[in-house]
């Protein structure tokens, strides 16, 4: 076999591995809840020692924060499909509310309503989620050029998204039928949107002002 196709094999071991420890971690949280349940337990229903779990997770949040990780880079890898970067966010952001991307929040599949109850819920993995929150801004703010005015645009759309996202779970979560929630949705990011484009025209990918 090729080191080539030898490294490749071995990502692809250590993505699953990431995958097996994080939903096994997250199904012991939302059936016992996050503070029930140690480290060691998930170790050892993922049947790995304590010391391997924390060479892949270094905190015990980590196991679920994993879920969204992907996310991280998205609206980095986003703004380069343009026209401009908010357009490409906003036709991003609304084709995922149309196929009821969970990280719109409008999703109401009961796995995917009792994720978000367990990370909005607990507040130890809300303080966490503010670091996926601060590399997920850097990671776009470098995209759109990297100096001050990227750092503040990139820091208005993320937490867009993220308010967007929080008030159609909320909805969601309290009982609101996903199509009734859909419409306001629609309709509030293309607002919010709007706004972003009108506060930030000019901005481009890559081009520090």
């Amino acid at each position: 076999m090729s080191d080539s196709g030898t490294g490749g094999l071995r990502e692809r071991k250590k993505r699953r591995m990431y995958e097996v420890v994080s939903e096994t971690a997250i199904g012991l949280f939302l059936e016992k809840g996050f503070d029930a349940v140690s480290v060691a337990e998930v170790a050892a229903a993922a049947e790995i020692s304590k010391p391997t779990l924390f060479r892949y997770f270094p905190a015990k949040e980590d196991l679920v924060l994993y879920r969204i990780a992907d996310h991280e880079g998205e609206a980095a890898r986003v703004v380069g499909e343009g026209p401009t970067p908010i357009a490409a966010l906003r036709r991003h952001f609304l084709a995922g509310l149309e196929r009821g991307d969970p990280v719109t929040g409008l999703n109401a599949h009961p796995q995917v309503l009792a994720f978000h109850t367990l990370l909005y819920g607990t507040p130890s993995l809300v303080a966490r989620a503010s670091a996926h929150v601060e590399r997920s801004e850097a990671a776009l703010a470098e995209a759109l050029g990297g100096d001050l005015d990227a750092r503040l645009a990139a820091g208005q759309i993320i937490a867009v998204q993220r308010i967007l996202a929080q008030e159609n779970w909320r909805r969601v979560a309290g009982g609101e039928a996903v199509e009734v929630v859909r419409r306001d949705a629609v309709a509030a990011a293309e607002r919010a949107f709007d706004r972003l484009e009108g506060g930030l025209a000019g901005l481009r990918v890559g081009q520090p002002g």
